[in-house]
């Protein structure tokens, strides 16, 4: 598990350093998306993946772990926008940005450890394609709380979802 945790690490701060680098050109331009628009951000990128893997081949420079990295910044985007109140302040200073990436990351790594101890790191014998599949259903299911109003009768939330989409992603990173 130390090999994990040392990759995902890795990957996270990856992630983290293309997340401060842009809050530092654009600010936090990004806090006027809606749930829904970051939805379907991260739907973007992951159709993309998925088109690339089918065709075998890309037209666009960005590879796929750009894609992937996008996808885990989009997912953490969204669950600072969750957690935000709506009147909060549309820019924020990077320092406040940068320990409210690590709170969410903390929250996903923890649940990656968690299912990892119970699953035994099956997802180390599972494909890309797979984790871009699961992607995109996990959008499909926030599309569906969306649309029930952000209410689930028995179903993990919206912050759950996104959790997931991170750990895929990470996963499908350490993989490539």
């Amino acid at each position: 598990m130390t090999t994990t945790n040392q990759q995902y690490d890795q990957v996270v701060k990856d992630c983290k350093e293309i997340f401060l680098k842009k809050a530092k050109d654009y600010g936090t331009a990004w806090r006027v998306l809606r749930t829904i628009s970051i939805v379907d951000q991260i739907f973007i990128k992951a159709q993309r993946i998925r088109t690339i893997q089918e065709k075998g081949e890309q037209k666009v420079s960005d590879g796929i772990a750009t894609e992937f990295k996008g996808i885990i910044n989009y997912a953490v985007i969204g669950l600072i926008q969750l957690q935000l109140p709506s009147d909060a302040p549309e820019e924020m200073n990077i320092d406040e940005v940068s320990a409210l990436y690590d709170k969410h990351i903390i929250t996903a790594r923890s649940l990656m450890q968690d299912k990892n101890h119970d699953y035994g790191e099956a997802w180390r014998s599972m494909s890309q394609e797979s984790f871009t599949d699961l992607i995109l259903m996990k959008l499909q299911r926030i599309r569906q709380i969306l649309s029930n109003d952000g209410k689930t009768i028995i179903s993990e939330g919206i912050d759950a979802n996104y959790h997931d989409i991170i750990n895929y992603a990470v996963f499908a990173l350490i993989l490539m």
